[in-house]
């Protein structure tokens, strides 16, 4: 019994492992996927057999140059197999994405966020009432939904898909298992925005030519602060963490911050931080719920026209982060800073304070500044992300069920 039970999960755990490697890559062939797995080719034979028996992989040929030659069988995962929501909630809108279980995406929209007194009473209805019509607009039976991926700002519980705390709803907690199901039968999963834009990067970075890494850090700018950390462990996993890094203590005598305490990072470098800072705004002064992108441009306009406080602010708001990246230096290897989100328009404004700060750590000063880059486009990442968490969890379910049941 325990024989046949070690086999079974080897041919599970190997059938992952083939889907993982489509996942990453894309089509291949068996001779690829064994490269890439480091399966012997009779084991992805017998794999991919399984798979595209089982409805979840499906095989094409490709001919060769000029024609010449057998045509190549290259593997893909079957579109109709099952899909995924993504649902990015942010601070103006909700993005509702509907993909196919290749990760192609079929339909999006997005709605505006109600920033009134009711938004938060209403949000559980305005959600329900938009995947309903996500999946009647291309006419797919819900129950063919294998996973909806939720991501926000803010706090999120580890081991349930519940909003803990978030920049809009504030303590008000949601509960998306208890919102969805049993409507829903697919797998409900929460994660901070942040840790799927690092979680993107890394991917990235893995599939560069000669790719040596080993970690690397997402700083996410705009009306919140964010940090993702995805690293390698040990074993050479990847592992991806978003550590509370907005709401770290930056000075005891700064201004009041969003989640209620006095000093956080993000009540310096957030927009309404930056905001407040700008027009000398007394520090215990409630923040904005909302800061319109206009008006931070109307304040980045000023500071680049020589304006001392607006210079000022974004120069303060810089050193916050600065002083946080140095913190992240010493308690992990130095490694490279992605900074992400609306908030990058303003890096110039920002980076003079950023180095200020980094400069103040002893691990920085021994092993020089870290590698900054921006990338502007954070919403295609946090998409990125979440089709790689969602659909290799769901990968996993399908071989539970589908494979091994030999459906």
């Amino acid at each position: 019994m325990l024989t046949k039970f070690s086999t079974e999960l080897v041919r599970q755990q190997n059938s992952v492992l083939v889907l993982s490697a489509l996942r990453r890559f894309g089509a291949a062939s068996h001779t690829e996927i064994a490269a890439k797995t480091g399966l012997a080719s009779g084991t992805v034979s017998a794999i991919t057999a399984d798979l595209e028996r089982a409805g979840v992989l499906e095989k094409k040929e490709q001919q060769g140059h000029g024609g010449r030659g057998r045509p190549r069988v290259l593997f893909s995962q079957r579109r109709d197999c099952g899909y995924l929501i993504a649902m990015r909630i942010s601070s103006d809108t909700v993005q509702y994405s509907l993909v196919d279980y290749s990760g192609r995406l079929i339909d999006r929209f997005e709605e505006a966020r109600n920033h009134g007194s009711g938004g938060a009473d209403a949000f559980p209805g305005e959600v329900k009432d938009a995947l309903s019509r996500l999946a009647s607009r291309s006419q797919i039976d819900r129950n063919a939904v294998l996973a909806i991926s939720i991501s926000s700002k803010g706090t999120v519980d580890a081991a349930a898909p519940t909003l803990l705390w978030s920049p809009l709803f504030g303590s008000r907690q949601f509960d998306f298992s208890a919102l969805l199901q049993p409507e829903w039968r697919a797998k409900i999963s929460l994660n901070n925005e942040t840790l799927l834009v690092a979680q993107a990067l890394a991917l990235k970075a893995e599939k560069a030519p000669e790719s040596r890494f080993q970690a690397l850090a997402a700083l996410s700018l705009g009306h919140s602060v964010g940090l993702g950390i995805a690293r390698r462990n040990r074993q050479g996993e990847l592992e991806v963490t978003a550590p509370n890094f907005g709401h770290m203590l930056h000075s005891p005598q700064g201004g009041l911050c969003r989640c209620g305490s006095y000093g956080c990072i993000e009540a310096s470098a957030g927009f309404y931080g930056i905001l407040r800072s700008a027009f000398q705004v007394p520090p215990d002064t409630i923040p904005a719920k909302f800061v319109p992108l206009a008006e931070m441009e109307k304040i980045a306009a000023s500071a680049r026209q020589g304006n001392r406080m607006a210079e000022y602010a974004f120069r303060q708001a810089g050193v916050a982060l600065g002083n946080g990246l140095s913190r992240l230096m010493s308690f992990y290897e130095r490694m490279p800073i992605h900074i992400t989100g609306p908030g990058t328009r303003f890096f110039d404004l920002l980076q003079r304070g950023i180095d200020e700060g980094l400069a103040q750590s002893h691990a920085v000063r021994l092993q020089g500044m870290p590698e900054i880059s921006v990338n502007s486009d954070e919403q295609s990442l946090v998409f990125e992300g979440h089709l790689d968490r969602a659909l290799t969890d769901a990968d996993q379910d399908i071989v539970m069920t589908k494979v091994s049941s030999g459906s």
